[in-house]
């Protein structure tokens, strides 16, 4: 009898949109893709086969479902940006001989590769890479896929390409695989489990972004290498695009506005990632924590305040200590006068605080849910080179609330926080936002905190939360929290870049380590279940998000300066004071412009300090009592009754439109 597996001579395709194609067993995707249409063919990048992305060139011998992917698709710019980095890999090899490669990923925005290499990067070398990088596209290299046993692969490694980077992996991480896959490209070869790119020819612009530093597998104590960064497209219309948001961006970079309109600033006399918010940023930051607290008043949360210190005891019965010790400061150490010691740490987490307040008394069933809220300051060493203004700081303030409930409330409490958190999106225009369901990896259960049979049901008891609340969501393996399984809230910017703000955690760990009960109706005691949620996440992060997102036009609910006396001449200076005082006394941020400069020149630099309201003041408006009023970005607005304006903008700003 034959070994030889039998295929059907045909097999049935399905594709996205439910049609089904006939077509000869053994067709590939780039097959399937000209039987739709030549353009597609020409677009196709990778195939998508029962929701697994593989080659092109991978044929098909059984019915299944297929989706062509193009670079218009998430998975299909991963392709693009992975084969990319190798393209990269190649043309590094054949300009600086002897260059060894770590790893080389696609990310969210393009690719990188780790570099081992006696030639130290600088920018003009970017500039030679990219062109040699556009010479192999033009070879039209065939990317081929090969399969290899282990040890075949460890052979060729250290023999023929000579990588001891790829070696380690094979003989490390991959020591208990029996065949690995390596992509050829001419004399290139690259230990990978792909896809890839049929031809180099796809890459049609490239454009490397920056040069920084790595340390081989992320470990401090191994060798340092050179981290390229870079970002390929299929055209040179998209790389323009691309090149236009990324000025865009700059435009809007959080840091550059924050100077600029005197929000924040980062001095390494306090030191390395801890801002200072200045007056204006200070009234930003200000009124979202107002609106935060009234919408929390109005869900019964309650507040409390705890130290920027805690003994470290605290943080090692919560596992914060053993599991986050990298990216916290060291503790400090106290010697009493009777020789003995204790040890304090910056706070890292806001939770041990607040399990203890629980635990303060005894309590009832009757009493839960009971919701602790705090804008809490927590404090993490991050590594210097990936602060980031706001957005990634060492001294930053949660707004943490930890609700602790029975089991039988708990869907119903995550539900109530998912809908807090959507709210406040909402209200600040983040319009898209993605879910993420963030459970742990049942493959490295000691890694997390809880039993097997913890997990399940807390997993269960967010899937079911996010269903009843119709929420859309993708599942993140190995995103979970040590204590539990998380909705991570993604939001995408007016740029379309995607940041991880809110979170809603369900924790039945902590409850344990801090042995926090309530007594049932049944007289006994009774474990409660914590939930673990942040709308904004961190409020220097938000702040610094937002700012980017709006550009620094807040709101005028948000504005630090809502509205800006202008009086035309002198003469009506009494009256402009007149029209501020006013304002002021309607509770709306007002300031007057008294300099002896043209009106023209007033308006101008109101919008350069992206001021909501502008009120000018002349002297036909003296005389009627009225006020002219433009809008930032709008222009004139027209006359208007001083009762009438501060009617008018008080209403917007209770509405927080």
């Amino acid at each position: 009898m034959s070994d030889i597996q039998e295929h059907p001579a045909s097999i049935a395709v399905t594709l996205p949109d439910g049609s089904v194609k006939t077509v000869p067993s053994g067709s590939t995707g780039l097959d399937i893709a000209l039987s739709i249409g030549r353009k597609l063919a020409q677009d196709a990048l990778a195939l998508k086969i029962d929701g697994k992305t593989v080659d092109l060139s991978a044929p098909l011998h059984h019915d299944t479902s297929v989706a062509i992917l193009t670079f218009d698709s998430p998975e299909g710019k991963n392709v693009f940006w992975h084969s990319a980095s190798h393209i990269m890999a190649q043309a590094i090899e054949e300009l600086f001989p002897g260059s060894k490669f770590g790893a080389g990923p696609a990310i969210e925005q393009g690719f990188y590769y780790d570099i081992a290499s006696e030639h130290r990067f600088r920018e003009s070398d970017l500039r030679l890479i990219e062109e040699k990088m556009l010479e192999i596209s033009k070879r039209d290299i065939t990317i081929t896929r090969e399969e290899m046993p282990r040890d075949t692969a460890i052979a060729y490694f250290t023999d023929v390409r000579k990588d001891p980077y790829k070696v380690e992996i094979l003989t490390e991480t991959l020591k208990d695989v029996a065949t690995v896959s390596v992509y050829h490209q001419d004399k290139f070869t690259d230990l990978c489990t792909g896809p890839h790119l049929s031809s180099t020819s796809k890459l049609k612009a490239v454009l490397l972004t920056n040069i920084s530093s790595s340390y081989w597998r992320g470990d401090s104590s191994r060798e340092n290498m050179q981290r390229i960064y870079g970002i390929a497209f299929p055209s040179e219309k998209q790389l323009k695009e691309h090149v236009a948001k990324i000025e865009e961006a700059r435009r809007r970079d959080h840091r550059k506005l924050g100077a600029e309109l005197e929000l924040f600033m980062l001095t390494p006399e306090v030191g390395s990632g801890l801002p200072v918010w200045l007056p204006k940023g200070a009234i930003v930051r200000s009124e979202l924590e107002s609106f935060l607290k009234e919408e929390q008043r109005k869900r019964g949360y309650l507040p409390v305040y705890t130290p920027h210190i805690g003994n470290i005891e605290l943080y090692k019965r919560s596992g914060h200590y053993p599991y986050y010790s990298d990216s916290q400061f060291p503790p400090l150490t106290y010697h009493d006068e009777d020789g003995s010691q204790e040890q304090y740490l910056l706070k890292p987490m806001n939770c041990p605080h607040h399990h203890l307040i629980y635990s303060n008394r005894i309590r009832s069933y009757r009493e839960l849910p009971i919701r602790l809220t705090e804008f809490g300051t927590v404090y993490r060493h991050e590594q210097s080179g990936e602060l980031n203004g706001l957005v990634r700081a060492r001294g930053f303030t949660q707004d943490d609330s930890h609700i602790y409930c029975r089991p039988d409330q708990l869907v119903d409490e995550i539900c109530n926080a998912i809908d807090l958190t959507q709210h406040v999106f909402s209200t600040l225009g983040f319009s898209n936002v993605q879910t993420r369901l963030s459970l742990h990896d049942p493959e490295n259960q000691a890694k997390y905190g809880g039993t097997p049979e913890v997990w399940e049901q807390a997993e269960k008891d967010v899937r079911e939360a996010a269903d009843r609340m119709g929420i859309e969501y993708f599942i993140g393996i190995g995103e979970a929290s040590f204590y539990g399984p998380k909705i991570d809230f993604i939001v995408r910017d007016a740029l379309d870049r995607k940041w991880q703000l809110g979170t809603v955690q369900v924790d039945y760990v902590m409850p344990e380590r801090f042995d926090l009960t309530y007594i049932g109706s049944d007289g006994q005691k009774h474990r409660p279940v914590v939930i673990h949620r942040a709308p904004f996440g961190s409020m220097e992060r938000f702040i610094g998000v937002l700012i980017e997102h709006t550009a620094g036009n807040f709101p005028l609910w948000l504005a630090p300066v809502q509205a800006i006396v202008l009086p035309i001449t002198e003469e009506v200076h009494d009256y402009a004071a007149e029209v501020q005082q006013a304002l002021l006394g309607a509770g709306i941020r007002t300031e007057i412009d008294t300099r002896s400069e043209k009106v023209g020149r007033k308006i101008r630099d109101a919008e350069l300090a992206k001021i909501p309201c502008m009120v000018v003041i002349g002297q036909k408006e003296k005389e009627n009592g009225e006020v002219s009023l433009r809008r930032h970005r709008i222009g004139d607005a027209g006359r208007v009754g001083l009762e009438a304006l501060i009617e008018q903008l008080k209403t917007e700003i209770t509405g927080r439109t």
